[in-house]
């Protein structure tokens, strides 16, 4: 890996903060309608691949270990968007519930952009947050999951998804085949039962039951009935459906990436319940530099599942030796996840070819392919 031999300083930061130049668009939208509302997805998830395909890609990485980096610019970022997203989306709900100016097909389209800002910009962001230590970072990642009713994937995240990632045991490791329509209502399912599980688990082991009130379900569902009652303050009724609108697209766009960035990458059973630790190999990694800006590096995903406790501008780049590569950036390879017949053209010639230089040696993959823990070790 190369490595950069210059802190991290504030111009570094400066490019990680063109998510703020995508609130305005919203209200372009908002205001002017019609093909307006095309400025949001088309800026969101085209301009930066086309930014993406002029820059190319990324593949210095910071020294983690330095001393004189500065990552105040940093960190400001992920906390300073929380209230700039609270502001955009209850601000628009005010505005858009009572217009007169929109048909009820161009207020979805204003709350289907929003719902990009808030999945692409606020759950991302919010991961970051939860993966901190302090309690206010972690505060605000769980305002920014509220706002879309999607509390419980911190407990999901951190305590199965980065646990179990790459075996049966976690809902979000996209199968090898598995189509996205069909991993979507599966995940949306099982990801609901398997954090409230594993909340319910913790509790146990410190011999207190469920309803305890230190299970953060609890606190999730007061945030998120807080999010609805002021989305009904503001807009009534239509302030809620809008409010719900906006969730239902972010929670969308999160769990395509989500479907993306671990398809067919499975850890091999050694026996007994266990599986090899996790490497940088069980993750597809991007190094696409503006797509990189957006997402704050989440693109580096094998290293974060490798070492989850590093900040988004610590993150190191793999090249395709160690970790395998998406030919494209998230923003391309999630719209050909929809179209699964061209998702599987892509991608599984490249997970059989990931397979053969890993595990030469497993020879029926059949369980793994269904999602099923191996019976042995082949």
């Amino acid at each position: 890996m190369a490595t950069q031999d210059t802190p991290l300083n504030w111009r570094g930061a400066l490019p990680f903060w063109l998510s703020f130049a995508l609130v305005p668009l919203v209200w372009v939208g908002a205001v002017k309608g019609g093909l307006w509302l095309l400025l949001t997805p088309a800026a969101t998830w085209y301009l930066f691949s086309m930014l993406d395909g002029l820059l190319g890609l990324d593949t210095k990485n910071p020294d983690p270990l330095r001393a004189d980096h500065d990552l105040r610019l940093y960190t400001l970022l992920t906390s300073a968007w929380v209230p700039v997203q609270a502001i955009n989306l209850f601000a628009l709900i005010a505005y858009i519930a009572p217009a007169e100016h929109l048909t009820a097909f161009e207020k979805f389209g204003v709350f289907f952009g929003m719902g990009i800002l808030s999945g692409t910009i606020g759950i991302t962001y919010s991961h970051e947050l939860m993966h901190q230590k302090g309690k206010l970072e972690r505060w605000l990642g769980d305002l920014l999951l509220a706002m879309v009713l999607y509390s419980h994937f911190r407990s999901e995240h951190l305590l199965v998804h980065h646990i179990h990632v790459g075996t049966p045991k976690d809902p979000v490791t996209a199968r090898y085949n598995e189509g996205f329509h069909r991993f979507y209502p599966r995940v949306l399912a099982q990801s609901l039962r398997s954090s409230f599980r594993a909340e319910k688990a913790m509790l146990a082991r410190k011999k207190l039951p469920w309803h305890d009130r230190r299970n953060p379900f609890f606190r999730y569902w007061g945030l998120q009935l807080t999010a609805l009652l002021i989305a009904y303050i503001i807009g009534g009724g239509v302030g809620v459906v809008l409010f719900i609108t906006q969730a239902g697209i972010a929670i969308w766009q999160l769990e395509l990436v989500n479907y993306v960035e671990h398809y067919g990458l499975t850890r091999r059973y050694k026996g007994n319940g266990k599986y090899e630790h996790v490497q940088p190999r069980h993750s597809w990694n991007s190094a696409h530099m503006a797509s990189n800006w957006l997402l704050i590096n989440l693109q580096r995903h094998s290293d974060h599942h490798y070492k989850p406790d590093r900040r988004f501008p610590l993150l190191q780049n793999y090249s395709e030796d160690d970790a395998p590569q998406l030919p494209y950036g998230y923003a391309v390879m999630t719209v050909a996840a929809m179209i699964p017949p061209l998702w599987r053209r892509i991608m599984n010639p490249k997970v059989r070819a990931w397979r053969q230089k890993y595990y030469p040696d497993i020879t029926d993959w059949s369980a793994y392919n269904a999602g099923r823990q191996p019976e042995e070790v082949r």
